[in-house]
């Protein structure tokens, strides 16, 4: 597919970020056995990839704002567009030496996702859309799946770690969920769950107390393949309510009862 400039600069940043970061993950995997310990490194491999999506996006586009995890936000000469950006979306998995993390950059144009980009360096899985234009997974158009029946799907979702005041209602959801499903994962990087979504290998995903830069770019490559996406309240935005609510089209509406009560 031939994208867009934009496109192709968020694609170009993804790949040089991952490429910085696939380098670090090596080094992780030996720091995992010794007593220093991978904690700081990761943080400063997070951080440096941030920064090198930073100054890639910004050589090409300097009057676009930036909103990045790491960096947070700096407003831009051009107040209708916005880099939103998740430099290393999974880093537990990533401080643990689990290949399952990606690159995550959307394009924000006048409060709407037109843009985004989910990079796993792991898998050279680049997963990309334009509004409009459909979503693609490397050189392949993508499309959610078209299973209706819930016994017959598969779910992914996060779960709460540590004292989030979130597992109580994940947990209700689970109870719901679980034994009317064919299984639900729990993978740790949500942008490659909502891509995931997108080409099909899960039926849906939910999450509650998400970031923006967790979902931005994950987003419109999920609606592009032509999934539903709302918040967990009806009709709401994800990026509004932080939560998130995604099926394929044929079953989103059974989908969503499980949550909605």
């Amino acid at each position: 597919m031939q994208g867009s400039a934009n496109l192709n600069v968020m694609i170009k940043a993804a790949r040089k970020a991952g490429r910085s970061l696939s380098k670090d993950f090596r080094e992780v995997e030996n720091l995992l056995v010794s007593r220093k310990g991978a904690s700081d490194f990761v943080t400063r491999a997070d951080t440096a990839a941030e920064q090198i999506i930073r100054d890639e996006l910004m050589a090409a586009r300097p009057t676009y704002g930036f909103l990045g995890e790491e960096t947070g936000e700096i407003e831009g000469q051009d107040p209708t567009r916005r880099w939103i950006v998740d430099p290393l979306d999974g880093t537990t998995n990533f401080l643990h030496g689990l290949p399952h993390w990606a690159v995550s950059i959307a394009l924000e144009h006048k409060g709407q996702i037109v843009a985004g980009v989910v990079y796993d360096p792991t898998k050279d899985e680049m997963f990309f859309a334009e509004k409009g234009a459909g979503a693609w997974m490397n050189e392949s158009r993508i499309r959610a799946s078209v299973r209706n029946r819930i016994d017959e799907s598969l779910y992914a979702t996060g779960i709460p770690f540590a004292t989030r005041g979130e597992l109580p209602a994940t947990l209700k959801d689970l109870a719901n969920l679980m034994p009317a499903c064919a299984g639900v994962r729990r993978f740790g990087a949500a942008s490659l769950d909502l891509a995931y979504v997108a080409a099909g290998r899960y039926d849906g995903f939910w999450e509650r107390s998400l970031q923006v830069w967790d979902m931005a770019a994950g987003i419109v490559i999920a609606k592009e393949a032509g999934a539903i996406v709302e918040g967990i309240a009806p009709h709401s935005n994800p990026l509004d309510t932080n939560d998130i609510l995604v099926a394929n089209e044929p079953q989103f509406e059974k989908f969503s009862k499980f949550f909605r009560v």
